[in-house]
């Protein structure tokens, strides 16, 4: 067991020398007198006291394990700090510095002692008094004791008010040169001393001679006079630089048409001076008619022709607008009245009835020269074309009911054909009708491949078939609604003449017209969806040229009314989406649909479910009849269409393709045509990276076929893929050997010392080091300097809370002493009056 506290302590006093055998008086005595043995004395009582606190010696919290590593032993016993001290000298620090802020703070005002010596504790009574003494005489002197002008004779310059100037050194006009030089202003600071010294004592002698007295200060006046004297001096210079300058130029400028002219390679000869001036010779500038009639001519005469050409220009008559561009209602509205007009005409020859242009007399003779197109007789109407008089017709049309179409209502690879120059009655009547060059293949794939069919189209009038050209058709129709009141506009219109009417009804009821046509229009371009599908399910089916042409005016609408028409195609595709079962009417409209819409956009309120129901149809449907397989071939075809540009992958239709290859009713057109859809599948998906997995299921079916050509492009297409796939490798390294290098070995080690060579990083992360402690030094004087004014605040408080309490103390008492004492005056009082 350890001995204990007090035991210790008896045992290092003992070893200290500070207890032991009692000493004589003597020898006290004389210890007392050697201050070096008082010295140890206190030095041992000091460490004796750090070795039995524990807190006034900070050391290691933790020894280190093996001491003999260090080379200093005494290095685990090493004091790392003083708590108690520098908490001590902390507090102190902060009583000397935070103390005198808080209580300043929120204090305003005060009064602050600027006496001498008040401040200073190490200046005497008497310092501080002959220092103020020192003050306030001085004040009372006033000025500098070293001012050269200060009159007071008291003062003594140590050179007794000689020159310091030797006249072997700097002469007199060494001197004045340097005066002179060093001043800004003109005046050298020599003579404004020597002014101001004259002002104190008083005027200068006026006997001195004149070269001896000095310049007299010019007045305000005199110098203002100085100043504008001078001003005119050199605005006159100024306009006369500006004459010299100017006589210059007149001069430079007289030889100006010679250098021209000298220039344009015809140097004349000059005039002689009794000649006049030529002005057309020597002004390029003018115009030579003008200069001609000017030469010679006297001021007056010129004066009077420019008052005349001022004149005859006034009196010009204004130039006038040309007739102005119509806009596109102008151009309906003009359209759909000349329809009328015609219509009204025809009826009236209809009823043997005279037209208005019989009616007008003939006034005059007509000729070739003066042909006027309003006094056209009837011969001209009706195809006849007297001799010597143009036609209004142009060649090859007999009847003025054939219709002329535009450009922009025939597709670029139909069976329409324009040769010729379009007359001034096929001028475009509806905006929505033109077409940009995007839309100009929007046809192309909508029929297949098959010989054109002549067609004939003479100066610009459309003529399908044979008896086109002998078609009555009426100029104006009413708007059908709905295909019922279609159907009966078409009853007595044949097939090549559909699209002329439905033309004309578009002219007649153009949206610029009227508000209500726009609805109208609207209407009649569903009843035209609804009609290509009736059409396509007639028996037999009506021609494909007339499908065409009813499509291509869908388009045209669609782009006015887009939401009723996709309305219309999304019910059609309702009821093949019910049945299952596509119809030729239902191949129609997905083929208008593949031509006005586009297919490769992500998602289309029309395209995608059309795109949709193919598919489910060839995912859900076998091949049971040569119905089936030519229905499949031409939805595959459509399939493919829609995909020419997104290039999305449709496994449905490898699938019914495949089917339709083995099935026994594909009969060798049915199979050609199925052969083609296959290629042209490989062409659009040739990049995928499944070209393998998709076509390879394909081979079979067609080798059992018979399709040579086919399969031998689709093996090329093979191969080609299969040579584009290729395995993934590992990317090939070189191997690299393992760096090896020479240990460097350190004599002088120290685990807490950082070896880094490179500088930049070392000084980077003794910087981050430093900081960081710099940081934490800061935010524990921030938390020390908290506390102490918390301290200050709670002791602050304590001493006001007592103060409070003792004077409450006070008072009370001084209270109850005064209600004593008034209680005894009154039992007093009270015990007289009793035994009175």
């Amino acid at each position: 067991m350890p001995p204990s506290q007090l035991k210790r302590l008896k045992a290092s006093l003992r070893e200290q020398g500070i207890t032991g055998p009692q000493k004589s008086k003597k020898q006290k005595k004389s210890q007392n007198k050697n201050a070096d043995a008082r010295g140890q004395r206190y030095s041992a009582l000091a460490s004796i006291r750090e070795q039995f606190n524990p807190f006034e010696v900070k050391h290691l919290a933790r020894p280190k394990k093996f001491e003999y590593v260090s080379q200093n032993a005494a290095d685990s016993k090493k004091i790392l700090g003083r708590p108690g001290v520098t908490k001590s000298q902390g507090e102190e620090a902060r009583r000397k510095s935070l103390l005198p802020e808080m209580n300043r703070k929120n204090k305003v005002g005060g009064i602050l002692d600027r006496r001498i010596g008040e401040d200073d504790p190490t200046m005497s009574l008497d310092d501080k008094m002959m220092a103020r003494f020192e003050r306030e005489q001085q004040r009372k002197r006033g000025g500098n004791v070293f001012d050269l002008e200060d009159g007071d004779d008291e003062v003594q310059l140590t050179h007794g008010g000689q020159s310091l100037t030797f006249d072997h050194e700097i002469g007199e006009e060494d001197y004045d040169a340097a005066s002179v030089s060093g001043s800004s202003d003109g005046e050298d600071g020599f003579l404004k001393r020597k002014r101001r010294r004259e002002d104190v004592d008083g005027e200068v002698d006026e006997d001195a001679p004149a070269e001896e007295q000095p310049e007299r200060k010019k007045s305000k006046a005199e110098v203002m006079k100085e100043v504008m004297a001078k001003s005119k001096l050199h605005k006159y210079e100024r306009q006369a630089q500006k004459e010299d300058d100017d006589e210059l130029r007149e001069e430079l400028d007289k030889d100006l048409n010679d250098v021209l002219a000298a220039l344009r390679g015809h140097m004349e000869k000059k005039p002689e001076p009794e000649a006049p001036k030529q002005a057309s010779k020597s002004d390029f500038g003018m115009n030579a008619d003008r200069a001609a009639l000017l030469a010679g001519n006297s001021q007056a005469a010129k004066d009077k022709e420019y008052d005349t050409r001022v004149r005859q220009m006034l009196q010009d008559a204004r130039a006038k607008p040309t007739e102005r561009t119509k806009t596109e209602e102008e151009k309906a509205r003009e359209e759909a009245k000349r329809l009328k007009e015609l219509e009204l005409k025809r009826m009236k020859r209809m009823r043997g009835e005279p037209t208005s242009d019989d009616e007008e007399p003939q006034k005059k003779d007509v000729d070739e020269e003066d042909y006027d197109e309003d006094t056209e007789d009837d011969a001209a109407e009706f195809g006849l074309k007297p001799a010597g008089k143009p036609s209004s017709r142009p060649d090859g049309v007999d009847d003025e009911d054939d219709f002329i179409m535009d450009n922009d209502l025939v597709a670029t690879d139909s069976e329409v054909d324009f040769s010729g120059d379009e007359s001034d009655d096929a001028s475009e009547v509806d905006d929505t009708m033109a077409m940009d060059d995007e839309d100009e293949d929007f046809l192309k794939s909508v029929l297949p491949d098959k010989p054109k069919e002549p067609s004939k189209a003479v100066n610009g009038v459309l003529t399908i078939g044979a008896d086109a050209a002998s078609s009555k058709l009426a100029y104006t129709y009413a708007c059908p609604r709905s295909h019922e009141e279609l159907l009966k506009v078409f009853k007595n219109v044949a097939e090549q003449d559909t699209s002329t009417v439905i033309q004309r009804i578009r002219a007649l009821y153009h949206a610029g017209l009227h508000s209500e046509n726009k609805h109208k229009l609207a209407d009649f371009a569903c009843a035209l969806v609804d009609h290509v599908a009736y059409l396509a399910n007639q028996t037999p089916p009506a021609s494909l040229a007339v499908i065409e042409l009813i499509i291509r005016h869908i388009h045209s609408l669609s782009r006015s009314y887009p939401a009723p028409i996709a309305t219309q195609f999304r019910e059609h595709l309702k009821q093949l989406h019910a049945s299952n079962n596509p119809t030729p009417g239902d191949l129609a409209l997905l083929t208008a649909i593949g031509s006005i819409y586009p297919t490769s956009d992500h998602f289309h309120q029309v395209v995608t479910p059309a795109i949709t129901l193919m598919a489910r149809w060839m995912g859900l449907t076998t091949p049971a009849s040569s119905k089936d397989v030519a229905t499949g071939a031409f939805v595959a075809a459509l399939c493919l269409q829609y995909q020419r540009l997104s290039k999305r992958y449709v496994p449905e239709l490898i699938r019914y393709t495949a089917l339709s290859l083995k099935s026994p009713h594909a009969t060798p057109a049915l199979l050609t045509a199925h052969t083609k859809n296959i290629i042209a599948a490989a062409d659009i998906w040739s990049s995928s990276p499944a070209f393998t997995e998709i076509f390879t299921p394909l081979l079979e079916p067609l080798k059992s076929t018979n399709q040579k050509s086919t399969l031998r492009t689709l093996n090329a297409h093979l191969t080609t893929a299969r040579l584009r796939r290729r395995p993934q490798l590992l990317h090939f390294h070189r191997p690299l050997p393992i760096k090896s290098s020479v240990p460097k070995f350190e004599e002088s080690f120290d685990p807490n010392k950082h070896y880094d060579p490179d500088k930049e990083r070392s000084e980077a992360a003794k910087l981050q080091k430093e900081y960081k402690r710099e940081k934490k030094g800061a935010l524990r004087e921030l938390r020390k300097d908290a506390n102490f004014i918390a301290r200050e605040t709670l002791k602050e408080k304590k001493e006001k809370d007592r103060k409070y309490e003792e004077k409450y103390r006070r008072l009370v008492a001084e209270i109850q002493g005064e209600e004593g004492h008034e209680k005894n005056v009154y039992e007093r009082e009270k015990k007289k009056r009793q035994r009175g």
